[in-house]
């Protein structure tokens, strides 16, 4: 089927042609913080486009880094390194810093299940390829030495602003007290010089320092998907400076596109406004999971508006997305009873396979997340009210249906835990205590005749040091 997405650099909706393997990165966390609801959401995003490209067939390679050097601080970037100044006010080295939150972001990742990429670079690592590239952009004149560090002049690469639209007259409006050694205000840091006591230096013929941010992102794309990626994300935040310096080193480097797509996700707000800490209105990710409980509820939450729409998180819109995802557990409760207990002849498989196709027209069709969201709650619906009516083996079909697309395309299903009405419950239990009974009589012939009955129902039987338990064969 033909996909579409918006592309950032065209300003455009354009027709995707995938490659053997679509190369992606995304622009992963700088690890000197908790991880908060805004990142959650780029991540979920990605983690959805590559479960949906897979799921037609496509083969993916994603690449997604971890920044544990040279995100400095400052409106664009001309402070000292986040992660520095945390272990600063920590009173703990960079490397616990890096630690600490690196494994954080890597559990919460898991917790919503977002499935880690192929690679996980960290620019610390790439220290020889980045300093190699840093000389060849310093040969072929895109970069020079100062005092204080190397800087890429961005008035010798013809196209700059081409992502963000930005004008070059523009460019100073984005920095506070501009290095006076720069020959502008608009040049931004490949590689910084401190002196024999900053905590996070590496050795260079030019002098001890550490790489900037932008050159880091450049590095790892071009060292693990090649000179041109298929797709490359994250925020909208990330399009003017980072995106737009990581355009203007790789296509220096190699004369060549460095990205076909461009794909950004929207902000986040909480009750309507900008997330900040100043307002207090700043919520990690670990807190949120904290109080909502089942991760996945901020999955479908996600889902409720389209990727590049802002989205405003709000105790109405977690309680809603509660209700949908509470609803889909309901569905799979339901096609569980029909698999086993049904006695009806109804077939909806070839409805239920129609609204399976809107959901991928819609995900095709830039990621429309509500529209796909709806089809599958139409699914839903569609089952919760036939479900006495279809047959087993329809049941059966429509299981594998509704489970594959809630767990391949949206991540859910995780933490689904099945169950049965309380009064089959209550005869299994019922039958289960007779059984007990007899296997205390040392009648085990009929008792191993009530479990193979009860298996023959989809009920599994095992007996344990705590007693006899029971569950739903999936």
């Amino acid at each position: 089927m033909e996909i579409f997405f918006y592309n950032t650099l065209s300003k455009k909706i354009e027709n995707f042609v995938p490659r053997d393997t679509i190369k992606i990165y995304v622009c992963g966390p700088t690890v000197y913080s908790h991880t908060h609801i805004g990142h959650a959401r780029t991540f979920v995003t990605f983690d959805i486009l590559i479960r949906f490209l897979e799921y037609l067939g496509y083969k993916a390679k994603y690449v997604r880094n971890v920044t544990d050097v040279g995100h400095l601080s400052g409106e664009i970037l001309e402070g000292e390194d986040k992660i520095v100044l945390e272990a600063k006010k920590e009173k703990i080295s960079p490397f616990e810093i890096v630690d600490k939150y690196m494994f954080e972001f890597f559990k919460m990742m898991d917790l919503l299940n977002v499935r880690r990429p192929n690679i996980q670079p960290r620019p610390s690592q790439l220290i020889p390829e980045i300093l190699e590239a840093i000389d060849k952009l310093i040969e072929k004149g895109y970069a020079y030495v100062t005092e204080t560090g190397i800087y890429y002049d961005v008035s010798k690469f013809e196209n700059y602003g081409k992502l963000s639209g930005i004008k070059k007259e523009e460019l100073i409006k984005h920095r506070i007290e501009p290095d006076p050694t720069k020959r502008n205000p608009a040049d931004f840091a490949l590689w910084k010089f401190v002196d024999e006591n900053y905590p996070l230096q590496w050795k260079s013929k030019y002098g001890n320092g550490f790489p900037g941010w932008h050159i880091e992102c450049s590095i790892m794309n071009l060292k693990f998907l090649g000179e041109t990626v298929d797709i490359h994300g994250g925020g909208m935040d990330l399009i003017f400076p980072h995106h737009e310096n990581e355009i203007a080193q790789s296509e220096a480097l190699t004369n060549r596109q460095f990205v076909r797509y461009w794909i950004h996700v929207n902000f986040l707000t909480i009750n309507g406004e900008k997330m900040s800490k100043s307002k207090g209105n700043f919520i990690t990710l670990k807190d949120a999971i904290e109080k909502i409980g089942n991760p996945e509820i901020l999955r479908i939450f996600f889902l409720t508006a389209h990727y590049r729409s802002m989205l405003d998180y709000n105790e109405k819109a977690i309680h809603d997305a509660k209700e949908i995802l509470e609803k889909f557990y309901r569905t799979l409760d339901y096609l569980n009873f029909a698999k086993i207990f049904s006695s009806g002849n109804l077939d909806i498989t070839n409805e239920v396979e129609k609204l399976e196709q809107n959901i991928l027209n819609a995900l095709a069709n830039d990621l429309n997340f509500p529209e796909a969201l709806k089809n599958y709650v139409e699914m839903s619906n569609l089952i919760l009210s036939n479900y006495e009516k279809i047959s087993k083996e329809c049941a059966k079909k429509v299981y594998e249906i509704f489970y594959r697309i809630g767990n391949k395309i949206f991540g859910i299903f995780k933490y689904y835990n099945p169950k049965i009405d309380e009064k089959t419950k209550n005869l299994i239990n019922e039958l289960l205590e007779i059984r007990d009974k007899l296997r205390k009589e040392g009648k085990y012939e009929l008792s191993d005749k009530i479990r193979s009955a009860l298996l023959k129902f989809g009920i599994e039987v095992f007996d344990t040091k705590e007693g006899t338990k029971w569950r739903l064969k999936i």
